[in-house]
């Protein structure tokens, strides 16, 4: 199971948000560089970054500092944020970055993702599913709409995405465990690389994804709150990957 640190950015800055909220932000580090380099030391084989003020303003705001995570940091990294053109794709891609992660624009115009995947490739594009009670969100969270999770994968799926990240916006930042079942359902249901995010508190939370054949999890607030180390994660997650 790949493992993937978090690093949400606000104001250049290293933060974590309770449920997407806005007016909820906590404050990690005011370096996301400096964060990278720590769990990059600490084993980290995958980062996953947020450009939070992106996914509100349309269009990256953090990319100061995301160009510091990938001049400073040697494993690849998936971003998410504010990615709703070719030319926003394009340029963080030559940027360095190494999957863009597409939401809002999924849901208002599917199409967009089959022309991304047809010019950039499947393991460039990756598709953001941020749920609310089995709904997609979109517009940074503030917004729900009309389409069902599953309905979405199944969509993407059709237009060539291998790879999903799959956000319990009720669980995010709560530490209170991951949406299991539903994400093996959208495992099982879609035959995707269906990423959890949202919720993952502790060593018992991944075993649950772990057993549940989740192919990968992203841990945020857990490892900020040092409820998760990661060092023992990743000996216990990704160097059992080929053993199971």
């Amino acid at each position: 199971m790949q493992l993937y640190p978090a690093i949400d950015m606000k104001g250049g800055k290293c933060v974590r948000l309770t449920q997407g909220l806005f007016d909820n932000v906590k404050v990690y580090g005011d370096s996301p560089a400096d964060m990278a380099k720590l769990w990059t030391g600490q084993g980290a084989t995958f980062l996953h970054l947020v450009d939070l003020d992106g996914a509100l303003a349309g269009h990256s705001v953090n990319e100061p500092a995301i160009r510091a995570i990938v001049e400073q940091v040697d494993v690849p990294v998936e971003l998410g944020g504010g990615l709703r053109s070719a030319e926003a794709v394009r340029y963080m891609l030559d940027l360095g970055v190494n999957r863009c992660i597409i939401g809002t624009k999924a849901v208002e115009r599917p199409e967009f993702i089959r022309e991304l995947v047809e010019e950039f490739g499947a393991e460039k594009i990756v598709v953001g599913v941020d749920a609310r009670d089995g709904m997609v969100a979109v517009d940074g969270w503030e917004r729900t709409s009309k389409m069902a999770a599953v309905a979405l994968c199944l969509k993407m799926k059709a237009y060539g995405v291998q790879h999903i990240v799959y956000t319990d916006i009720s669980r995010d930042g709560m530490l209170v465990g991951p949406n299991v079942s539903y994400t093996k359902m959208l495992t099982e249901k879609t035959g995707l690389d269906v990423i959890a995010s949202g919720g993952v508190s502790s060593m018992e939370d991944l075993e649950a994804l772990y057993e549940n054949g989740i192919q990968g999890a992203i841990i945020g607030k857990a490892l900020y709150e040092k409820r998760i180390h990661l060092s023992a994660a990743i000996a216990r997650y990704e160097g059992d990957r080929n053993n199971k």
